[in-house]
């Protein structure tokens, strides 16, 4: 008899164990990514074109660019794209989306994108001290005796203390690498101590040249080549501007005294590390395809992972790493002000605005040349425009055409779906409140629910906010904000509940914390 209850007992384990490895599976495995709701998204999209090309066009006429290409990318698909004016204003060839313009420092998160291959794949770490791949770097005499080496994450960040040095950087392309080893033998001026501050240096990308080179044992272009930029697709995009087919290359100018000047084209030296923070050149039809990779990184999910990178590599690049703006007055275009908080992750900028938008992405300039793009993950959106005048500004009328679309195509981000256990929770919870009755038996709270909420007050306070509310009326569907938290409203006949709560991180996940309070009919 004894033996036969020891089994029972430990069948009845082996049933609970068994269980709760289920409700995990299902907790875990169930797992829906976030996803757009809208069918008609893509064609309330299409009707914002037209306004579009007449944007970019007039920008690029008031602000003297000889030629301009721009284009939108949706759900990883350059939808539309054009291109307006000139890239050889001595030979009148006009600017197309095929043609491949210089697009300075937006190289970098190229760079940075080598750099987390490589560190996927075994080669570096990011917290390496640069010395280890660059050894001029272990005789650098720093600001302070406390000061850390750098590391190769303070490079993809511009947190490395060195001074901001766009107008010098500019023209440092066709430098060598034993002009850059010359230049560190030397001694680098810093502006900061490693590690403190974000301050732009394209010096910092020159080293991380150097680091995908030793790091890969092939010059940096040619690993971003036959590693990032042949996976994509992007066939005709280039380092080196004699590379490219004449009636391809845009060419460079500068507006003074009321006319253009040609600028000199500088080379990309096939033994400089300088390209890395700026000489890429490419196309609107080939830079697409790698916004169109930044895209694909979100939501995540279990779906194939195609690379070139892996996709949570890419969101790594995308996370701001190092803080560097706050602006509690920033104005769109049009006028709308809305606070913004700015960062730097690596080798692309990050900003969220107080509507909770996040853009990421990155400029650049050069003598002759302008270049803007940005996603927006949540969103599935992306732009992209060039300008072959020097420093041409197209942030701000890229960000004015993101407002545009999203407002006049009424765009929402992405819902995540609500998960089982939150549908199930949901239901429970409907049949316990707002009398409580029976609820420290329902086993749908967490251990720390009732010691931190007395029964007796809950009962009370749920009364009272019911009695406001009038008689319930209907249940409105559950807002997920992720796989074990969300809310959902109560419609009353006098006013409008909304309830609140989290699970615990136990299996099976337990109510934790509840909020219910009256909101506004609407």
């Amino acid at each position: 008899m004894l033996h036969h209850r020891v089994q029972c007992l430990l069948s009845l384990a082996f049933l609970l164990i068994s269980s709760f490895t289920i409700v995990a599976q299902s907790v875990n495995s169930t797992y829906k990514p976030a996803e757009f709701t809208d069918p008609d998204r893509l064609e309330k999209i299409r009707k914002t074109f037209p306004a579009i090309e007449t944007i970019y066009k007039d920008h690029a006429a008031r602000n003297h660019f000889p030629g301009i290409a721009w284009g939108i990318v949706v759900d990883g698909n350059l939808v539309f794209s054009g291109a307006d004016g000139y890239t050889n204003l001595e030979k009148k060839i006009p600017a197309t989306t095929s043609s491949l313009f210089r697009i300075a420092s937006m190289s970098k998160s190229v760079t940075a994108m080598a750099i987390l291959k490589l560190r996927d794949e075994g080669k570096l770490r990011l917290d390496d001290p640069a010395y280890l791949y660059v050894p001029e770097m272990k005789k650098q005499k720093y600001l302070t005796a406390d000061s850390t080496q750098i590391t190769i994450r303070d490079l993809l960040t511009h947190g490395a203390g060195f001074p901001e040095d766009n107008p010098w950087g500019d023209r440092q392309l066709a430098d060598t690498n034993k002009e850059l080893s010359d230049l560190l033998e030397k001694q680098v001026s810093f502006s900061n101590p490693p590690g403190v501050a974000y301050e732009y240096a394209n010096l910092g990308f020159a080293l991380l040249g150097r680091i995908v080179t030793k790091a890969s044992g092939k010059p940096y272009q040619q690993y971003i080549r036959e590693n990032i930029w042949r996976p994509l697709g992007m066939t005709t995009t280039e380092w080196e501007y004699a590379n490219v087919a004449p009636d391809k290359l845009a060419h460079g100018y500068r507006w003074l005294n009321g006319k253009w000047n040609e600028e000199i084209l500088l080379h990309d030296t096939a033994d400089g590390s300088w390209g890395a923070m700026g000489s890429m050149i490419s196309s609107i039809d080939e830079f697409s395809k790698y916004m169109a990779l930044h895209l694909s990184a979100w939501p995540p999910s279990s779906a194939a992972d195609k690379g070139p990178l892996k996709r949570a590599s890419i969101r790594e690049m995308q996370h701001p790493w190092r803080f560097n703006s706050l602006n509690p007055n920033f104005t769109y275009p049009g006028g709308r002000v809305c606070a913004t908080a700015g960062a730097y992750g690596y080798g692309l900028g990050w900003m969220r605005d107080c509507e909770g938008r996040v853009y990421i992405g990155h400029g650049g300039g050069l003598p002759g040349f302008g270049s803007h793009w940005r996603v927006m993950p949540e969103y599935g959106l992306g732009i992209v425009a060039y300008g072959n005048v020097t420093y041409a500004s197209l942030g701000n009328v890229n960000l004015q055409i993101l407002d545009l679309i999203i407002k006049e195509a009424g765009l929402s981000p992405r819902q995540l779906p609500t998960s089982a256990i939150l549908a199930q929770r949901k239901a429970e919870l409907l049949k316990i409140i707002p009398t409580w009755e029976n609820a420290e038996k329902s086993g749908i709270f967490a251990e720390n629910f009732f010691p931190d909420n007395p029964i007796d007050i809950l009962k009370e306070r749920y009364a009272a906010i019911w009695a406001k509310a009038g008689k319930i009326v209907a249940v409105r569907d559950m807002i997920a904000e992720n796989q074990l938290r969300g809310r959902f409203i109560l419609e009353g006949e006098k006013a409008n509940i909304e309830v609140f709560f989290t699970l615990s991180p136990e299996n099976p996940p337990l109510i934790q914390q509840l909020n219910a309070l009256e909101v506004p009919k609407r």
